[in-house]
């Protein structure tokens, strides 16, 4: 789920990184824890994170264990986040590399790092400080309240997706709707909107299978096996079966375009970010396709880029949909568009 956000890659938020911090260290340690594209690249704090829903947990790698020689946790601390110009992300991944939360981290700042422990610690710090994403590190995204893995094989899911969800869960479909996700990756939105209505038939369709396998393990962590995850291109798994709404955070970044040379969308699977000629060509195939796979008075809804909600509104309106609109995100800018047969 790539965004681009006025053009600014925005950094991840204490929110988010206290949500991945008590995910990976879990286990209690003395003393008490205390209670971590644009296609666009926002990693702000989701909306929804206060009200988290815990997902299997997680455990971390083994504890570090102290030694008489080497650096103090603050000592580690002080020099990574001065090259990350972040404390709070220098906490996680040292967090990470220990196995231990972070409020243990702060009660023992003075503890000594054995040589193994700070080794992985500045191998963690050295892909951050070259541009690897906090959640490929650590294999966890926070998303309206729920921990997802991911990996480099998925987008790593962010906040303004939730304005997708949200839609989805107000339309006040029947309790037994059918819903698919097109090109679901890690599975987010489907596997959310599976959690939040029960009663819903949920289908995701993904045409990279280590994308799919990332899904599979989401769903599986979850507990969602009612959850249908096809393998193939856009809508051709669903074959003639028909859907009360359809979503999609399809690729619609063009080809050449210079934002994916830059942060976190370097590292994200291209499959998923770009497509060919404007950006809209994916788009444009969904929203052709989608009346076919619709009962009469269902709805399609896809995100789309912050420059693109103009162009995605007219091939809606093109294509005979009815009720199209646009859905501002928290800044105002559109970044979803819906429309109903």
């Amino acid at each position: 789920m790539l965004r681009f956000w006025n053009n600014e890659v925005l950094k991840e938020t204490d929110v988010v990184l206290e949500v991945i911090s008590q995910a990976l260290c879990p286990h209690p340690n003395p003393p008490p824890q205390a209670g971590e594209g644009d296609h666009s690249i926002d990693e702000t704090a989701s909306p929804n994170a206060g009200k988290k829903k815990t997902a299997a947990g997680r455990g971390g790698v083994p504890d570090g264990q102290a030694s008489n020689g080497g650096d103090s946790l603050g000592e580690l601390l002080t020099r990574a986040a001065a090259r990350l110009e972040s404390r709070r992300e220098a906490e996680i991944l040292l967090g990470l590399a220990l196995g231990r939360p972070r409020a243990w981290l702060l009660a023992h700042g003075d503890a000594k790092v054995g040589p193994a422990d700070g080794a992985r610690f500045e191998a963690l710090v050295d892909r951050r400080a070259g541009g690897t994403p906090i959640a490929y590190l650590t294999g966890l995204r926070e998303f309206y309240g729920r921990e997802f893995l991911v990996d480099e094989n998925v987008l790593i899911p962010r906040p303004e997706t939730e304005h997708l969800v949200e839609f989805a869960l107000g339309l006040g479909l029947p309790e037994d709707a059918r819903v698919a996700d097109i090109g679901t990756g890690s599975g987010c939105i489907i596997l959310t909107l599976a959690a939040e209505r029960p009663g819903w038939h949920c289908v995701g369709t993904e045409i990279s299978h280590a994308a799919l396998k990332v899904a599979a393990d989401n769903r599986d962590s979850l507990g969602l096996d009612r959850v249908e995850l096809l393998a193939g291109d856009l809508l051709d798994p669903l074959e003639s079966r028909e859907f009360e709404l359809i979503v999609s955070n399809p690729p619609y970044v063009a080809e050449g375009d210079p934002h994916l040379a830059r942060g976190d969308v370097r590292f994200e699977p291209a499959i998923a970010l770009a497509t060919a000629g404007d950006g809209l060509t994916v788009l444009r195939q969904l929203i052709e396709q989608a009346p076919a796979r619709l009962v009469p008075a269902g709805w399609l809804a896809v995100e789309h880029g912050y420059d693109q909600a103009e162009a995605v509104r007219g091939m809606f309106t093109a294509a005979g949909y009815s009720q199209v609109r646009s859905i501002p995100d928290l800044a105002g800018i559109e970044r979803v568009t819906v429309g109903k047969v």
